[in-house]
């Protein structure tokens, strides 16, 4: 990884995300890149089939009621204390998406079979459920080495993104960046085929070569590109560095109750490119 891996802008950084691609997103308190996925909407980005690590909330809902989605695959997408994610559920009772229900464990593991390189990988504690009546592609096998009897086994195909997209504190000039204790990014990044990174600072100092730093970077191998995004997740929290905009998230939901609400919501709130 070379200083040029580090872009000038959050729309350069998602101008590498092509219609139709297959895009992993984390979970909302897991560094949302909210300045990215605006972005994204001011490009008229369709047909993304989005993969949830593990959940889903702003983000989601907002490429979903933009009409970017073509497909979920989801262990579920709510806006947590402010209820349900009301484009998402309309986009569910209208058909106008496909949703491929999962669990958190079985997101994290089709993202681990791919971080190893291998087609599948076995699972417990779905078996029996309805999610996996709906899930052509999860086999039902016998353990190989179960020593007495039948030992039925889960395995699911390996969930292979084809780009991840997150929010860090801090990424160096060197394309290395800081996820400190939220090791499902240095999963999806593992996992992906490019993973694109928006960061509230970029630092001269290498974080690979500092001790306090090293065991909490994916290192710049694993990252495609970087863009400074001060307040890149706004409106929602982030880490230690800002409260969530309850006021703003409020009236997101009133809004968005409606396609009219959202669409006057989305004018607002993506009409500019100040996310840098």
């Amino acid at each position: 990884m070379t200083e040029s891996n580090v872009v000038d802008s959050i729309d350069e950084l998602v101008a590498r995300i092509p219609d139709g691609a297959r895009l992993a997103l984390p979970k909302d308190s897991a560094g949302a890149p909210m300045g990215a996925v605006r972005a994204l909407i001011r490009r008229g980005v369709r047909d993304l089939h989005l993969i949830t690590v593990p959940t889903s909330g702003l983000a989601t809902d907002l490429l979903v009621g933009a009409g970017s989605v073509a497909s979920v695959e989801t262990s579920g997408v709510s806006l947590g204390e402010f209820g349900g994610a009301p484009r998402f559920n309309a986009a569910v009772k209208q058909g106008t998406i496909a949703v491929r229900d999962a669990t958190c464990p079985a997101i994290y593991a089709g993202l681990q079979a791919a971080e190893k390189g291998i087609p599948f990988i076995p699972l417990r504690g779905v078996i029996g459920s309805d999610v996996l009546a709906y899930r052509d592609d999860w086999k039902v096998i016998d353990n190989p080495f179960a020593p007495h009897g039948k030992d039925p086994l889960l395995v699911l195909p390996a969930i292979e993104p084809e780009f991840a997209l997150f929010h860090v504190r801090r990424a160096d000039r060197f394309g290395n960046v800081w996820i400190g204790v939220n090791g499902e990014l240095a999963i999806m990044a593992h996992a992906a085929a490019h993973t694109l990174v928006t960061a509230e600072e970029i630092v001269d100092d290498d974080l690979m070569a500092e001790e306090g730093t090293a065991a909490g970077t994916v290192p710049a191998v694993y990252v495609t590109a970087v863009a400074q995004a001060r307040k890149g997740a706004w409106p929602l929290a982030f880490l230690d560095q800002y409260p969530a905009d309850d006021r703003h998230l409020a009236n997101y939901v009133r809004a968005a109750r409606s396609a009219e609400g959202f669409d006057d919501y989305l004018r607002h709130c993506t009409e500019s490119a100040d996310d840098t």
